[in-house]
């Protein structure tokens, strides 16, 4: 009896660990990656600037779907979970194996799934595990996972480089621990912090018998209170697919090598893995303010790549800066979700997500024309004004809300 007492009381401990790890993998190790090995793909498999932002573009559509599916995390997480192990090690394990650009292409887009099937099955699980005062902080600490898994991308680039192919085959079976370590944890029962929280839990998370049956006025009222902070996020996406698939493109352009534009990489993880300590503070704001304050810091370092990629130090820790305002957006944006409709925050949380990487799809192709019609430096100013545009998104939903 202590021990399975025991247990329970380490299990949401144990769920932001594993679900950190997962995150980690899906996005850092394998839907990220794309953007960290490029150079060498492009180099070993003929992969030009143009087709690269096509595939990087598709690759946001899978994700897209993924999310989509994700939707039904509030009653299924563990499958929606289990989808995002498959998904991404297949995927991974495919990119390392391809024979050719196409079948690289093809499981890129594949592997990006993945990472849009995590995100909503952990939501849905901390929100049954973990009890619900620490739920905010153990959201914004499992989203910061993109940069610890940025981190060993980078790690496993310096040491493996040229080797893509071997970067990409460790990643698939560091997603399959991670995955597997989220289901174990997680267990085939029913909520466990709701079952500890008395009736207003139970009726939290039981069955959602009434969502089945909500008319179309519900559903329009969910996508209007949804409206600002989707438009904000269809911004951030388009301007963030500048760092996350030309980012180290444009440094080794710039002189930086090999070695210099892999630290750059890997200043990304370490800013993403930084919102861990800045959770509570941006928590503690409204998520309206703390996404106007995030995504006009992803502005500005936008607007110093695109004149100053040149200057490694000056390009490493605006890379750094990027990394932690671009997650601590996407945890505002989680948090933004949960406040507007908090019975429906994996739901919300997915469509925010989608909407996201819809703005990278279109971010990743509309770069990549820039960089092969003028120049990437161009594209990277262009991307600096659609995220400061993406900022009053913030203004905009305080209105509302007041």
């Amino acid at each position: 009896m202590k021990r399975t007492l025991s247990f329970s009381e380490r299990r949401p401990a144990a769920l932001v660990v594993t679900g950190t790890c997962l995150v980690a993998a899906t996005y850092g190790l394998v839907r990220l990656a794309y953007g960290l090995f490029l150079p060498d793909v492009s180099a070993s498999l003929d992969l030009s600037d143009r087709l690269a932002g096509w595939t990087s573009s598709a690759a946001s559509l899978s994700y897209c779907v993924g999310a989509l599916l994700g939707l039904g995390a509030d009653r299924a997480p563990r499958l929606v979970v289990a989808g995002a192990l498959a998904t991404g090690a297949v995927g991974s394990a495919g990119m390392a194996l391809a024979p050719d650009r196409g079948w690289f292409a093809a499981l890129a887009v594949l592997g990006s799934a993945g990472a849009g099937l995590a995100s909503p099955g952990l939501v849905g699980l901390v929100d049954r595990v973990v009890p619900a005062a620490d739920r905010p902080r153990a959201q914004a600490v499992v989203n910061s996972g993109t940069g610890p898994g940025l981190v060993a991308a980078g790690v496993l680039a310096l040491v493996l480089l040229p080797d893509w192919r071997l970067g990409f085959a460790v990643s698939a079976g560091l997603t399959v621990l991670a995955g597997a370590g989220v289901l174990l944890v997680a267990g085939r029962g029913a909520t466990y912090a709701a079952a500890a929280s008395g009736p207003a839990a139970v009726r939290r998370t039981a069955p959602p018998v009434g969502r089945l049956r909500e008319g179309r006025g519900e559903s329009w009222r969910f996508v209007v209170a949804l409206a600002a902070p989707a438009v904000g996020a269809l911004g951030l996406g388009a301007a963030s697919a500048a760092v996350w698939t030309y980012g180290r493109t444009l440094l080794v352009a710039e002189g930086a090598g090999a070695t210099g534009s892999t630290v750059g990489w890997i200043a990304i993880g370490v800013g993403g893995a930084l919102t861990v300590v800045t959770a509570g503070v941006l928590g503690a704001l409204r998520p309206q303010v703390a996404w106007g304050a995030t995504v006009l810091a992803v502005a500005a370092v936008l607007a110093v790549l695109a004149v100053a990629a040149r200057q490694l130090p000056v390009a490493v820790g605006a890379c750094a800066v990027f990394g932690w305002a671009f997650v601590a957006a996407t945890s505002a944006l989680i948090a933004w979700a949960a406040e507007v409709r908090p019975e429906r925050a994996a739901a919300g949380t997915a469509l925010l997500f989608v909407t996201l990487v819809l703005g990278q799809a279109v971010g990743s192709a509309v770069v990549g024309e820039i960089a092969a019609r003028a120049d990437l430096a161009v594209g990277f100013g262009v991307a600096a004004g659609t995220a400061a545009l993406a900022a009053a998104a913030g203004l905009r939903g305080r209105r509302a809300r007041g």
